[in-house]
């Protein structure tokens, strides 16, 4: 049993990371692009979210360091 947690707690640091937040904003762009794209007109959503969470994330980053 410890293995298999050991197991899910390297897959979980691997997928998340240090930001749980652009890992979650991935699969949900993810699971969004896979239900709309029955009809071809999904190509936008991934290079969107991508664009917002790396604003995010970086806007995060940079207001954990700002020092005033």
């Amino acid at each position: 049993m410890k293995r298999v947690v050991e197991l899910a707690a390297g897959i979980w640091e691997f997928v998340a990371g240090d930001d749980w937040v652009t890992a979650a904003g991935v699969i949900l762009a993810l699971g969004l692009t896979a239900l709309i794209s029955e009809d071809g007109s999904a190509w936008f959503v991934m290079p969107t979210a991508v664009a917002l969470l790396l604003g995010f994330s970086v806007w995060q980053e940079a207001r954990k360091r700002d020092p005033g």
